[in-house]
């Protein structure tokens, strides 16, 4: 068969692709809405000074455990087999916050639904990696990316919405919306396959093979096997090369993205701007989801200027914040013009962190190691919102410019001595 000709066939769209992205996207989507859901429920009920802030961290704290749950166990037993798991705590989680009451009782019923949200979110970027076409790879993952502001968006909506009407109503509305996307997903997860990658990595060659040939036909299989028979079987799905510098760069730009955004998005509201918490959400998220359109060039866009353009300029930007407090303090109008510069720029880095900490890594372990970074860039982002906690504006800002400074060293190493991962590349090559 002509080369050109098995590439272009191979990485043709198909029926099971376009279901698998309904599927990812909405997994995205429910991640977020729930992440921001702590930040909601601090009007829900009556909460001692004290507990805000453990109520704040109650989101980071249980999508970590879900995370370090998921990512082995995907690696184990397979990325398919993880969402029947979620999709059934992400059922009692609706439930339960519709019925809760007390604060102890949204504590419990969040932390299921938050717990299912990261090993939900985690699979998702190892399985979508490996079963997207190679001309579509980069783009339909930064696409996916893109419904993580549409969820904040879409909670602050509902919140901003229904914050004058009863508090029962809110809740219901905002269950009701996990509800409505948890059919979704049910739909759309009856044509997802389970990843061939994977499968083979695992030895299961044959089970890859029919697999890929009952979704995809016999190119895209041939293709994607053909390109790890082109390495050393073992250097690809047993370990990953240049572990320290991926790690390095990955685990520094998660912690930035993360805290930087939730510092602005979730923290800033609560902690120094207690009558903006809706429209901070609101605002945030809208400036994201614009940038995040990005994704429909994702094929022509460089990986390493996306990660370094975003968290470079995320750090100019926080600089300039701080200069300018004085100003922007006094005219609310400055104040929401910083505030969505300031989060395009997050969200361009957030972006290409996201793609990269997943893609880096070798099949057999890019659950593992994907959930690793997600676990430790999430888990450090727990104890600024202590440290903040108590800071005045002045510190508050100067905090987040070394959250910047962090994550600018990840982004210009990963540049200088890094690999180039999107521009078309497969997510086989992308580990070398």
């Amino acid at each position: 068969m002509n080369l050109d000709k098995s590439i272009s066939t191979a990485s043709r769209w198909t029926r099971t692709d376009t279901w698998a992205f309904i599927s990812f996207s909405m997994g995205m989507f429910l991640e977020s809405y729930i992440f921001g859901m702590a930040s909601v429920a601090t009007t829900w009920v009556t909460i001692p000074p004290d507990f805000t802030a453990i109520l704040l961290s109650w989101s980071p704290l249980w999508l970590i455990i879900g995370i370090a749950v998921a990512g082995p166990v995907s690696d184990r037993i397979g990325r398919k087999d993880v969402f029947y798991i979620t999709m059934a705590m992400y059922g009692v989680g609706a439930i339960g916050i519709t019925l809760s009451y007390s604060f102890y009782l949204i504590l419990i019923f969040l932390a299921i639904l938050l717990f299912a949200s990261g090993g939900e979110m985690n699979t998702i970027m190892a399985l979508s990696q490996e079963i997207m076409p190679r001309q579509h790879r980069s783009s339909t993952m930064l696409l996916e990316l893109n419904f993580i502001p549409l969820g904040g968006l879409v909670l602050a909506g509902v919140a901003f919405s229904t914050a004058y009407g009863s508090v029962f109503f809110q809740r219901i509305m905002i269950a009701g919306t996990i509800v409505i996307v948890l059919i979704v997903l049910l739909a759309s997860r009856r044509y997802l396959p389970e990843s061939f990658l994977w499968l083979a990595s695992m030895g299961h060659e044959k089970q890859a093979k029919a697999d890929a040939i009952k979704y995809y036909g016999e190119d895209r299989f041939s293709q994607s096997i053909g390109n790890i028979s082109k390495k050393s079987e073992k250097d690809e799905l047993d370990r990953t090369k240049h572990f320290w510098l991926k790690f390095f760069a990955t685990l520094t730009t998660a912690f930035a993205g993360t805290t930087g955004f939730g510092l602005i998005a979730y923290e800033l509201g609560p902690i120094i701007f207690p009558n903006l918490t809706d429209l901070i959400l609101l605002v945030s998220s809208v400036a994201a989801f614009v940038v995040g359109f990005i994704g429909l060039f994702g094929e022509r866009v460089s990986r390493k200027k996306m990660l370094l353009y975003g968290n470079v300029g995320a750090l100019v930007l926080t600089l300039i914040t701080y200069e300018t407090i004085g100003t922007w303090s006094k005219y609310i109008i400055m104040f929401w013009m910083l505030v969505i510069a300031l989060n395009a720029f997050v969200q361009l880095g957030y972006l290409a962190e996201d793609t990269l900490k997943s893609e880096v890594w070798a099949t057999k372990s890019r659950g593992t190691l994907t959930a690793l970074v997600r676990f430790l860039g999430i888990g450090l982002y727990i104890p600024t919102i202590y440290i903040t906690y108590t800071y005045s504006l002045d510190q508050y800002m100067l905090f987040n410019i070394f959250v910047w400074v962090i994550g600018s060293a990840g982004a210009i190493t990963w540049y200088i001595l890094g690999k180039e991962t999107g521009l078309g590349i497969t997510v086989e090559n992308a580990d070398w």
